[in-house]
C-alpha cells in the first residue's frame, strides 16, 4: 500500500444518489483525517452532486449520469469525453463506492480509460489490471453491513480511519435562518407539535402509499394537534397536493419552494421527519433529527444511520421487483408492518423516547 499516502490526488466514485453519497460521508472523512493534504474529487451523478457542497471532506465534483447506473441513454463518445476529462485531472488513485447489488466494473473501465494507476474497490470477479487493489466483496448475494460500514471498511483496507462515523452535513446558517423564516411565515407555531412529511422517492417501488401517508397524517393532526410541512421536489408537487388537500388542520405545502440546504434547515429544525426511503432520511441523520420511516423491503442496508428512529417495512409489488431473479430469492429482513396506525405509534414513541433525554 505503499502507492496510497497523503498529498495525492483521489477521485471518489459514487455514481448514485444523494443519500447513497451522504452514507459515503464517514468513509471521506476517514480519507481526510488521515491524509488531510489529499485532493479529494468526488465523480457523481447531478443528483448526488447536489449535496457534495454541504460535505466538508469533498474538495471538488465532477458529475455525469452514467448509463450503468441511472439507466441514462448516453452515447459510447459521452462517455469516452468523461475518461478524457478524467484523464486531464491527472488523477494518482481512484476509489469504487459501490452498493453490494452494483458490478463495479463498468467504473472500473472508465478509470483505466482515463488512465489512473491506482484503483480500489470491492469486486466478486477477479478484476485483473482494471482494480489494482482489489477487496473481494464479501457481500456475495445480500447485504450483511450497512452501507456506511461497507464503505468504511473498503478505505480501511488503504490505511485511513476516523473515529467519527456520522454522516457528513455542513448546514449553513443563513439556510437554517432561511428555513426557519419560511415556516414563520407559513403559519408553523413553533410552540406547537410539527412535523416534516416527505411522501415522494425517486423510484416507485419505494413510495408509499399516498392515502396511507394521509390516514396518517390525519391521526396525527386531529389526535395530538400536529402541524404538518410537506417536502418534496417541484415534480412532486401534485402528490404533496393530492396529501395537502386530503387534510384539515395546519398544513404546509413547501414542495418545489426549497433548496437543498433550506430543506436541510426545514429538517433540522423540525421535531421529526416521517418519509420513505430516501435522500432526506439521510438528511435528517446528519442533522440529528428523529425519523420515521416507511421502508420498502429493497436495500436493507439504507436505514437511518446513529439518530433515533424507527423503521416500518412494507412489500415491493411483485411488478416492481428486481429483475434479478438471485437478489429476490432474499427480501429484506421482516420487521415492523408498515400501516397508518403503526406510523402513529412510531411517532408518539419515537417523539416520547427523544423529549426524554432532550
Amino acid at each position: 500500500m505503499d502507492f496510497w499516502k497523503d498529498g495525492l490526488r483521489i477521485v471518489c466514485v459514487r455514481l448514485d444518489n444523494l443519500g447513497d453519497v451522504l452514507m459515503t460521508s464517514p468513509a471521506f472523512r476517514a480519507i481526510k483525517t488521515t491524509w488531510p493534504n489529499c485532493h479529494l474529487t468526488l465523480l457523481t451523478s447531478p443528483v448526488g452532486a447536489a449535496v457534495a457542497d454541504f460535505i466538508p471532506d469533498v474538495d471538488d465534483v465532477i458529475s455525469f449520469d452514467v448509463p450503468w447506473v441511472a439507466g441514462k441513454n448516453n452515447q459510447p463518445e459521452q462517455i469516452i469525453e468523461l475518461a478524457n476529462q478524467l484523464r486531464q485531472h491527472s488523477f494518482d488513485e481512484a476509489i469504487l463506492f459501490t452498493v453490494q447489488s452494483q458490478s463495479p466494473l463498468p467504473a472500473a473501465m472508465l478509470c483505466y480509460m482515463a488512465g489512473i494507476p491506482r484503483v480500489l474497490g470491492y469486486c466478486r470477479e477477479n478484476p485483473y489490471e482494471l482494480i489494482t487493489d482489489w477487496v473481494p466483496d464479501p457481500e456475495v448475494l445480500v447485504a450483511t453491513r450497512h452501507e456506511v460500514i461497507r464503505q468504511l471498511e473498503l478505505v480501511q483496507r488503504i490505511g485511513c480511519y476516523t473515529d467519527d462515523q456520522r454522516l457528513s452535513f455542513r448546514l449553513p446558517m443563513m439556510d437554517r435562518q432561511l428555513a426557519r423564516q419560511k415556516l414563520t411565515a407559513a403559519g408553523i407555531d413553533f410552540h406547537r407539535p410539527w412535523l416534516v412529511l416527505h411522501p415522494g422517492v425517486s423510484e416507485a417501488k419505494r413510495r408509499y402509499p399516498a392515502e396511507k401517508f394521509t390516514q396518517a397524517a390525519d391521526r396525527l393532526m386531529q389526535e395530538f394537534d400536529y402541524q404538518v410541512v410537506l417536502t418534496g421536489t417541484k415534480d412532486e408537487q401534485p402528490l404533496t397536493q393530492t396529501i395537502q388537500n386530503e387534510l384539515t388542520g395546519q398544513v404546509v405545502d413547501l414542495a418545489g419552494q426549497l433548496t437543498i440546504g433550506q430543506l436541510a434547515g426545514v429538517i433540522a429544525e423540525a421535531p421529526l421527519l416521517i418519509a420513505n426511503n430516501t435522500g432526506p432520511v439521510h438528511i435528517a441523520a446528519a442533522v440529528g433529527t428523529p425519523v420515521v420511516v416507511l421502508y420498502a423491503k429493497t436495500n436493507p442496508q439504507h436505514t437511518p444511520w446513529l439518530v433515533p428512529n424507527r423503521v416500518l417495512y412494507f412489500d415491493v409489488p411483485p411488478s416492481l421487483r428486481s429483475k434479478n431473479t438471485l437478489l429476490q430469492q432474499f427480501p429484506a429482513s421482516p420487521g415492523p408492518e408498515a400501516s397508518p396506525e403503526a406510523i402513529v405509534r412510531a411517532v408518539s414513541e419515537l417523539m416520547a423516547e427523544w423529549q426524554s433525554i432532550a
